[in-house]
């Protein structure tokens, strides 16, 4: 988490960059990080998020604007002299170097003595639980021990900043789980700061403190995981973070943050007004699936609906439904005994509260 009075530990002040001087990957960006804080860069291809992450590494030159590191522009800094650790997805380790090698090849560079890197690489490799792969070559390790090595080797020299692009792309489902908790508690452990690059949010919400969602080079909404999920600004962010059911309709009127909306497929519908123009405007309707009750004691914005698919998934049944003529719209059901009256082509009856159903951008 962020250290108190360093909330400006890296700052990206109006940032741009363009690789052709015509067309811009990152659009004016304005971020600031504090000190101990783990941010996600998150988005699709393309988004301008690596662009970022390698601009701040010194990888990628600036075309407009500035970046600061602990109130130091660097923007003429080379990558070597910012002090900054680095883990790529490739891993990027020397393949004709042992491990203890590796690791000590940073601090060598920065003329460290032999004493303290030797100190220090044991420290680094104990410290991802490493300590008898010393004497290894990188291709005698997995994938997984290979991305704790060079997690070790971008921690050994002690930044203060970490970068992570991608760290565990390369990695099976199973063992990326499992390293987004160790990178997590090494975190929280050494206090480093962490911005990490990933186009998969489920990465993203289990590992950050803040995370800043990409599109088109602009950030479409910075916050907590929690907020990101429950409280999406735009209906990118709210289609892009999680499962998400949508509806198409025309704001009929307002009261206070609620609007009256009339559905596209038939049928009105009542919704928190968070980014939509009032009365007359076409609105998008974002409701998550696990706050959609199903049966005859629903209560708030209630409907029928039409079971078309039913996918059994241990902890809860997924059905897919058609609400309001929208075929995908999808609904978690527990598993529990009301699970038993739902059967494919039978009518059922849904709701939801109007405060889980969330008025954005058409």
């Amino acid at each position: 988490m962020a250290v108190d009075g360093a909330s400006d530990y890296v700052v990206f002040d109006h940032v741009q960059k363009s690789y052709d001087g015509e067309e811009l990957v990152v659009k004016d960006l304005n971020l600031t990080i504090a000190k101990g804080e783990f941010v996600t860069m998150l988005g699709p291809s393309g988004s301008g998020k690596t662009t970022c992450l390698m601009m701040l590494a010194g990888f990628e030159s600036v075309t407009h604007g500035e970046i600061r590191l602990n109130g130091r522009p660097i923007n003429n800094i080379p990558p070597h002299k910012r002090g900054i650790g680095m883990v790529f997805q490739n891993y990027a380790l020397f393949p004709h170097m042992t491990v203890e090698e590796n690791l000590a090849f940073p601090l060598s560079v920065r003329g460290i003595g032999k004493s303290e890197r030797e100190t220090r690489v044991r420290g680094a490799l104990d410290m991802v639980q490493m300590g008898e792969f010393g004497k290894r070559r990188p291709a005698q390790l997995s994938g997984g021990q290979q991305q704790r090595i060079a997690l070790a080797r971008a921690l050994v020299f002690e930044p203060e900043l970490v970068l992570m692009d991608e760290p565990l792309g390369a990695l099976d489902k199973q063992l990326r789980e499992h390293m987004q908790y160790e990178i997590k508690h090494l975190h929280e452990r050494l206090g480093v700061s962490v911005v990490y690059v990933t186009h998969d949010q489920t990465e993203a919400l289990t590992m950050s403190d803040r995370v800043a969602v990409f599109n088109h080079g602009v950030i479409q909404q910075l916050a907590s995981p929690e907020d990101l999920y429950e409280r999406p600004m735009n209906a990118f962010v709210a289609q892009f973070i999680g499962e998400n059911n949508k509806l198409l309709g025309t704001v009929e009127r307002t009261e206070g943050d609620v609007a009256y909306v009339t559905l596209e497929g038939g049928g009105n519908c009542q919704a928190t007004m968070v980014n939509c123009e009032g009365q007359g405007h076409k609105t998008l309707l974002s409701i998550r699936p696990e706050r959609v009750t199903v049966g005859d004691e629903v209560q708030g914005n209630a409907t029928s609906a039409q079971v078309k698919e039913l996918i059994y998934l241990g902890d809860h049944i997924r059905a897919r439904l058609n609400v309001h003529g929208n075929d995908e719209f999808i609904v978690k059901v527990p598993n529990k005994n009301n699970h038993a009256m739902l059967a494919v082509g039978s009518e059922v009856r849904i709701g939801w509260a109007t405060e889980d159903c969330r008025a954005l951008d058409a």
